[in-house]
Parts: structure tokens; sequence; C-alpha cells
């Protein structure tokens, strides 16, 4: 059952160079302070330091959720990112949505190979990385397989995706239950850091 008092954990997954990680940074942008972003690849690769490979048996999922669960228990509402595959991720990922007393929201963007190329090849900083190699990361339509898993196709703007993800997760409305804001005093002046309510764009 969803405590209404708890934090919202939005998940939001996809294959590499489908826009994830900007679209995950412009949600929490729009939230602003109280919400907690998660970035796969930063816990993974710069923080553990870890390969991901089938051939180990990996800590980053572990670590993954139990940061998660740790933001959450501390009154963030969570927003994780990543590509997150089912072979690795998808037990975890069940356990923690199953856990949590809170509203959760899972999306995943549809995204062609092609048009992840495209959107990699278009960043102002691509990540040194091949074509060929995107393509041996590539899983087509990886879904969770959640109850309310919300599917992004590729047609839809960054605009719509950033919107819908709020919208349906119900952040755009959701108060921050953390001390910063709701008690820091430079938010109190009233004049930076504040949070409010995200305005509906469509």
């Amino acid at each position: 059952m969803t405590t209404p008092s708890s934090p919202t954990l939005v998940i939001i997954r996809a294959n590499s160079g489908s826009g994830k990680t900007t679209t995950a940074r412009e949600v929490r942008r729009r939230y602003g302070r109280g919400a907690a972003l998660l970035e796969q690849d930063h816990l993974r690769r710069v923080v553990l330091r870890e390969h991901d490979s089938n051939h180990i048996q990996p800590v980053a999922p572990a670590f993954i959720t139990a940061t998660a669960r740790a933001a959450l228990g501390l009154g963030y509402h969570v927003i994780l990112e990543g590509i997150l595959h089912t072979d690795r991720y998808a037990t975890v990922l069940h356990q923690l949505i199953s856990d949590h007393p809170g509203r959760s929201a899972v999306f995943y963007l549809d995204v062609s190979f092609d048009e992840t190329v495209r959107r990699h090849h278009s960043r102002a900083e691509p990540i040194p990385v091949t074509a060929e190699e995107m393509r041996q990361w590539y899983t087509p339509r990886d879904l969770l397989d959640v109850p309310g898993e919300t599917v992004i196709p590729e047609s839809s703007t960054f605009e719509d995706t950033v919107t819908t993800i709020l919208h349906t997760s119900g952040l755009t409305h959701a108060m921050p239950m953390t001390p910063c804001p709701r008690r820091c005093r430079h938010c109190a002046d009233g004049t930076k850091h504040t949070w409010a309510p995200v305005a509906a764009t469509g």
C-alpha cells in the first residue's frame, strides 16, 4: 500500500545514447531541492570503478539500490537513471519497488539503435565510444515489466518526455520532505534555493 507521507521513487531506464541521463537531470532541475539524482554510471564507474559484466558477481546492483533506499529513508524523492539491464538489475529493482511504501513510477525510453547513435553524436561532449560498442550494449525493449511501467517512444520530444515523467510520477505536485528546502535558512529568504511546484506545461 502506498503511504502518502513517503517520498517518491522514479526510475528512468533506457539504452546508452537514448537521452535518459539528460532527461533525468532536467527532471531533477525542474523539481529543485529535495530530490536526489542517482546515476548508474557515476555510482558504478566512478564510485565503485566496477566493470559491468556478466562474468562476475557485480556489486553495483546492490550498491545502487541500497543508495536509493538510504536516500528515500532520509526523505528524499529519488530519481534513479541508467541502462539498468534486466538480466542484472531486475531482481534488485523489483525488490526496491516492492519494499518502498511510497509512490513508485517506472519509465522506459524506447529508442531504436540507430537513433541512440544519432543522439550520442549530437551530444555537446560525446562519450568516446564507437557505434559498434554501443551495439554490443544495446538491448531492444528491455522492459522491467512492473505494473504501470510507462514506455516513452523515441518520437516523444525532450520537453514532452520530461513533462510526462514529472506529471506521471507525481513530482509536479510532490512537496519536499527534507530539511533543505523546508527548514533551510538559505531557502527561507525567499530569493533563491526555494522549491515551487513544477508548472504544468502539457
